[in-house]
């Protein structure tokens, strides 16, 4: 087991990264305080491993209650999220009470919103099972629902008492779902380190193929990559902006498309394409890194091609991002390979990007 530190002063909290991290009550205890439990997780990933966690949990006295979502992008809204809120009330749960996200990005962040609402504000644990939620979403604090017109608008920032990432979770992953988790992965290595970016090149077979070490090597990286950035910005005033690679087109996709057709991971790694396309146009790094990009994006299985929603949606769609400022989409492109700016385009290289790549 490796273990991290996100320095957050006060709000400081360990990550953990290994195998059967589940079946381990001594990583737990320290996070869950309070008599009562709540795990949160959905209907693919409870019969997997739901009842591990309730026997570790029960192993330290506590009483466990757990939530059953529906799975999926088109439910992260306010009808589930009552769900937990329901769950909670109906057992009379505390401020003591500890949730426990058991899932994929959408468990947590949801999982992670109710926390900060519940009470105002409730402890919460990461227990992520798929690779984007252990290499990204599970740890940063950023929690939240979508809107109909625009994907992460309503949310908190609520960070968690501890993420518990159990990389053996992976093996149960489908090919789909393993592929969109290594878009962040990839943007890891894109926005702040070329030789890890080079080191994703080169593996991408084992990754793809599953390979317990190589999978765990890219878990704890980009959580080391991360955890650097959110400690230096928690709540996005500035640096942390750069997490956003590939995501201002990657949010447009999903909204356009309607949350759940493309996957989250799916959208991001089209996005990164076009992102560094965007780059290149702009001048700000050689022609031939998009050429690059798009084969590692490719050969993880992923898109390269946008949907063909129509420059005009696409460009209404990316105003209503969380970047946006004064009515100027602002986006994060890279000035060099492992190196990333937030800044805005011309309508004719955005436009230009759009025709090439939709």
């Amino acid at each position: 087991m490796t273990t991290l530190k996100l320095d957050l002063g006060q709000r400081s909290y360990p990550i953990h990264i290994g195998t059967g991290l589940l079946d381990q009550p001594e990583l737990f205890a320290p996070h869950v305080a309070g008599r009562q439990a709540v795990i949160v997780t959905n209907t693919t990933v409870e019969p997997l491993y739901a009842a591990r966690l309730v026997r570790t949990l029960e192993a330290l006295g506590k009483q466990v209650r757990t939530v059953v979502l529906p799975d999926g992008e088109a439910y992260k809204n306010w009808q589930t999220l009552n769900q937990i809120f329901d769950s909670m009330l109906s057992s009379q749960a505390d401020r003591k009470t500890t949730l426990v996200a058991l899932g994929g990005g959408v468990v947590g962040d949801m999982t992670g919103f109710a926390a900060a609402c519940y009470m105002r504000g409730v402890p919460f644990v990461q227990v992520p099972t798929t690779l984007l939620a252990q290499v990204d979403s599970s740890v940063g604090g950023k929690t939240g629902i979508n809107h109909p017109l625009g994907k992460n608008m309503i949310g908190a920032f609520w960070q968690p008492n501890a993420v518990i990432a159990d990389v053996s979770t992976l093996a149960s992953l489908p090919a789909r779902e393993l592929a969109a988790g290594m878009a962040e992965v990839i943007k890891h290595g894109a926005i702040a380190d070329a030789e890890f970016f080079a080191w994703v090149e080169a593996h991408i077979d084992a990754l793809n193929g599953g390979d317990v070490d190589a999978l765990a090597h890219a878990v704890r990286r980009s959580c080391e990559i991360k955890a650097s950035v959110v400690a230096r910005d928690e709540r996005e005033g500035g640096l942390r902006a750069i997490l956003n690679f590939g995501h201002t087109f990657g949010h447009a996709i999903e909204a356009g498309l309607g949350y759940g057709a493309w996957l989250h991971g799916e959208a991001v790694g089209c996005g990164m394409v076009m992102a560094t396309d965007l780059s290149c146009r702009m001048g700000l790094t050689p022609a031939d890194l998009t050429e690059r990009m798009a084969a590692l994006v490719a050969a993880a299985r992923l898109p390269v091609k946008g949907p063909a929603l129509g420059e005009d949606r696409y460009i209404e769609l990316m105003h209503v991002d969380k970047k946006a400022e004064g009515g100027e989409i602002r986006f994060v492109l890279l000035d060099r390979l492992g190196s990333a700016v937030v800044t805005v385009a011309p309508d004719e290289a955005l436009r230009a990007t759009l025709h090439a790549n939709v």
